[in-house]
């Protein structure tokens, strides 16, 4: 305020002890830079209030885009995992000419069932052996994942050249 030397704030008296209006300070301009700063007071609270609802904004963006992209990764994984059943045994050898070899398995194959053996039954390789007997001749459905895929192989038992039914 221009009047401030004479002891004039925002909130001293205008008037003296008597209830008269002071005679030495300029009325009217004490009023009216009291009301412009009162004004440039209440848009300074306006302009924070809308700073900060603009913050709350912003941060609950950022947070339901946080959520958002979790639920996406983790629905990702849960289908990968489901597009990828587990394996419970992986082809380490194929010979040429075998049964194995013309139905299309390949070496790094990973077995995800075999007929009716499946992760849940798998024991032992002696289940896989107990399929092939019994299936002699007839196609098996074998399921591998071969280069992170999902691959169906129609696989038929039968004697060969060589050792086993497979090969």
């Amino acid at each position: 305020l221009p009047s401030q030397q004479k002891g004039v704030g925002m909130n001293e008296p205008l008037v003296d002890a008597e209830g008269f209006p002071r005679d030495d300070i300029d009325l009217y301009q004490v009023r009216t830079a009291r009301h412009n700063i009162i004004c440039l007071q209440n848009d300074h609270k306006a302009l924070m209030k809308q700073v900060e609802e603009a913050l709350h904004q912003l941060h609950a963006r950022e947070k339901e885009k946080h959520a958002r992209d979790e639920a996406e990764a983790l629905a990702e994984a849960m289908t990968q995992n489901q597009s990828l059943p587990q394996a419970f045994a992986k082809v380490n050898a194929v010979t040429p000419g075998s049964p194995a070899s013309i139905s299309g398995l390949q070496v790094d194959d990973e077995i995800v069932e075999f007929g009716s053996v499946n992760i849940n039954n798998f024991q032992n390789l002696q289940n896989i052996a107990t399929v092939v007997q019994h299936s002699e001749g007839r196609p098996l459905s074998v399921t591998v994942i071969r280069s992170g895929k999902k691959v169906h192989v129609g696989l038929t038992p039968k004697r060969w050249a060589g050792k086993g039914l497979l090969g």
